[in-house]
């Protein structure tokens, strides 16, 4: 059952990078990217390490985002061809 959750968990993963890779709009990409952070957080924590979690939680889906939700704010959206 672990097992199954697991690749569950990993295919939505390679799904939301591959989305965050292809969009034009770099918000959306930033958000694809906090959800990848969010999914291995989860996958850290089902392995039983549960302080590296924590750490990929507040810093790859906390403050890595809000750092690159500054730059968009102070920049372009989307990005050109």
């Amino acid at each position: 059952m672990i097992a199954v959750a697991i690749s569950f968990l990993i295919a939505i993963m390679v799904i939301f990078a591959a989305y965050a890779v292809h969009t034009n709009d770099l918000m959306y990409a930033v958000v694809a990217t906090m959800a990848v952070s969010l999914i291995v957080s989860i996958l850290f924590y089902v392995l039983q390490a549960p302080d590296v979690a924590m750490a990929e939680a507040a810093i790859g889906a906390g403050i890595s985002t809000a750092v690159f939700v500054i730059a968009i704010k102070k920049t372009e959206r989307y990005e050109h061809d």
